[in-house]
């Protein structure tokens, strides 16, 4: 069904998903360790599929394998997605029914498939996906923390100084914040935070929906501290919100630029967003103790 809609001088195009003429791509969520967790939807699709394309082509065939899925691999991961979303968006154009999977989780969150669905977009292409499991969610709702009200951020700059400046830009958020971590930099990562924002409750979640799937509870600090050879698999840190309702001082903000090591206006900016105050106010009492 196609129905044309006037909003302001134009015609915008609504077709049902479902139905009408239009091609579309599939976006195919995969498990992220019980395998099992592989919907009969998404099993349905892929077999019917006349291509699946994926981000990592041995990964997705192990998969389908199980299923007793036999269908020609495309590789499409975030080195080759503008080159790859072309041919795939040329052979959904000829009549090609098309599936897109994740290596784990949902394409797009944390993973490639932005650009093909931005591009398939452009082309005229409907986008439909098959839920599934997902690796922020799952952690989310078993940390404990508020999950009314969250952030996802995904995975944070691996430079040092990039972590440092994205963690202080977050500092200031009201909501559940989550991250995706991996094993070898979980340790610099925990102790990064707790330097941006203070010791908050905190949790780590590891090897999700496996045998050995764990849940860590505890603070920023007591996590920190925690050995990381113990720490393995794909991780997911939650962290509580800025609960913060005591009002910030002058003499809070005055102890800040002393403790400073600059008081430029990068420095002036990262303390206003780490204390939840306005630069000016903070600029203000910076001109002031210079004199």
């Amino acid at each position: 069904m196609v129905i044309g809609m006037a909003r302001i001088g134009t015609m915008v195009k609504r077709e049902n998903n479902f139905e009408g003429n239009s091609p579309l791509l599939y976006l195919i969520s995969t498990p992220i360790g019980n395998l099992k967790e592989f919907s009969p939807r998404a099993i349905e699709l892929c077999s019917d599929a006349d291509l699946i394309a994926s981000e990592d082509t041995r990964n997705t065939g192990k998969l389908l394998s199980l299923f007793n899925i036999n269908k020609p691999l495309f590789s499409c991961h975030e080195h080759n997605e503008e080159e790859a979303s072309a041919k795939l968006i040329e052979l959904i154009l000829s009549g090609k029914k098309v599936c897109y999977c994740s290596d784990a989780g949902y394409p797009c969150l944390s993973d490639p498939g932005s650009r093909l669905v931005e591009n398939a977009l452009k082309a005229g292409i409907k986008i439909s996906v098959v839920s599934g499991p997902c690796a922020a969610i799952n952690a989310l709702v078993c940390s404990g923390l508020d999950s009314m009200h969250f952030y996802f951020h995904g995975f944070l700059d691996p430079k040092d100084g990039e972590k440092k400046k994205e963690l202080s830009e977050l500092a200031i958020r009201k909501e559940t914040i989550i991250f995706y971590e991996s094993p070898h930099r979980i340790g610099k990562t925990l102790k990064a935070t707790l330097n941006a924002f203070g010791n908050r409750k905190a949790v780590i979640a590891r090897e999700l929906t496996k045998a050995h799937e764990e849940f860590i509870r505890g603070t920023l600090e007591e996590l920190s501290l925690l050995d990381e050879d113990t720490l393995r698999g794909e991780m997911v840190i939650i962290v509580e919100g800025n609960n913060q309702k005591e009002e910030i001082s002058d003499d809070d903000i005055r102890k800040e630029l002393e403790s400073s090591k600059s008081l430029g206006k990068d420095a002036i900016k990262e303390i206003a967003k780490r204390l939840g105050v306005s630069k000016n106010r903070v600029y203000a009492l910076s001109i002031e103790n210079k004199h």
